[in-house]
């Protein structure tokens, strides 16, 4: 005990940090319960911070989030071999812990208060009301058509697939959220360059195409899987930075400003996404009807998609299913019950949206 005690006596700033940051989420997780709280931080305190952070490091060519992530790690293990010969493990523990926890912490104060202000559909006055299978083939339809008059605009290699530059593919996101903020000011913010992942294989393996680092506010792309969903996970990561935070509804606010775009590669990266998760939720519904609707898709689609399925599926195994219980369990810390399923929950904003124009023409 005295042995113990003199080490609490020695480590008292550890600890002290240690409880501040558990206090830190404790606050957090009474405050969360009042949207007009949340609502308050976001915009008087998270957002602000996140949006200076991000231009700070935009100028990069580089992600600063990976070079962070790889200080920390190559800190954290130069220090472990040190402490171990030094035979002061519960030293390192310690600081380990208290750099988990508050980094944790503004993981929340920054990220996790996201979930529980008022959320983009409520903004925009959509209802999201329940789906008709009709209605989910109709809207399917309508965007396999989509789908069917810009795949030829885009750039394709000798075996018909998808073949824009992905450079090209960053550059062309200026100005990609200008229509929609025309329509939904809320989503107005400064712009920011999303930045290519040296790990990327690292993120294939994880189940990953893209990600915003809470603490930073910047968007990392993953660049080694197939190019043909870039240009609409760049929108979707877009719509983080702007305060999206549900992935269903950065889905479908992606969905929106890529589709939207004067670039041909963004607006049949859309078309192709949007379909994708029209397609699943019909064939959940209705497999021969799903099937019906894939034949309408012209052979530069079914080439890009069967070339996007080989790719991931050469990922699947115990690390891919290990990111996605990883991040689920992130998701369902925040209340999103659908864990990774929330990324097809999109479907029923698209139908509201686009509905209308399965009956007018257009």
């Amino acid at each position: 005990m005295k042995k113990l005690s003199g080490w609490c006596r020695a480590h008292r700033g550890g600890l002290a940090a240690l409880a501040g940051g558990g206090a830190a989420l404790g606050v957090f997780a009474a405050a969360r319960s009042s949207r007009t709280a949340m609502d308050w931080w976001l915009a008087h305190i998270s957002m602000p911070v996140k949006r200076g952070i991000s231009f700070a490091v935009d100028p990069l060519p580089f992600s600063a989030c990976e070079l962070g992530a790889t200080v920390l790690c190559l800190g954290a293990l130069a220090l472990l071999v040190r402490v171990v010969r030094r035979r002061r493990l519960a030293d390192w523990a310690l600081h380990t812990a208290v750099l988990l926890v508050w980094g944790y912490a503004g993981v929340c104060a920054l990220w996790g208060t996201q979930y529980y202000g008022t959320g983009f559909a409520e903004k925009a006055g959509m209802t999201a009301p329940p789906v008709s299978t009709e209605a989910l083939a109709a809207v399917t339809d309508w965007f396999a058509e989509r789908v069917n008059e810009t795949a030829p605009l885009t750039e394709r290699d000798a075996n018909g697939l998808f073949a824009v530059d992905k450079a090209e593919i960053f550059a062309g996101c200026s100005g990609l959220y200008d229509p929609l903020t025309e329509r939904w000011p809320f989503l107005s913010g400064p712009e920011r360059r999303p930045k290519p992942a040296v790990y990327s294989k690292l993120m294939s393996a994880w189940g990953f195409t893209g990600y915003l680092c809470p603490l930073v506010g910047e968007s990392t792309l993953n660049v080694d899987c197939p190019a043909v969903f870039l240009p609409v996970t760049i929108a979707h990561e877009l719509a983080h930075q702007r305060g999206v935070a549900p992935e269903q509804e950065a889905n479908f606010v992606g969905v929106m400003a890529a589709t939207a775009s004067g670039k041909a590669a963004y607006r049949y990266s859309g078309w192709l996404f949007g379909y994708l998760h029209l397609s699943n939720a019909l064939y959940t519904a209705d497999p021969a009807r799903a099937a019906e609707s894939y034949r309408l898709l012209c052979a530069e689609a079914q080439t890009d998609l069967a070339a996007n399925n080989a790719y991931w599926k050469q990922w699947e195994g115990p690390v891919h299913e290990t990111g996605e219980k990883v991040y689920t369990t992130f998701l369902q810390g925040y209340g999103q019950t659908l864990g990774m399923r929330s990324y097809g929950a999109c479907v029923d904003l698209l139908v509201e949206e686009f509905l209308p124009n399965t009956t007018t023409g257009d």
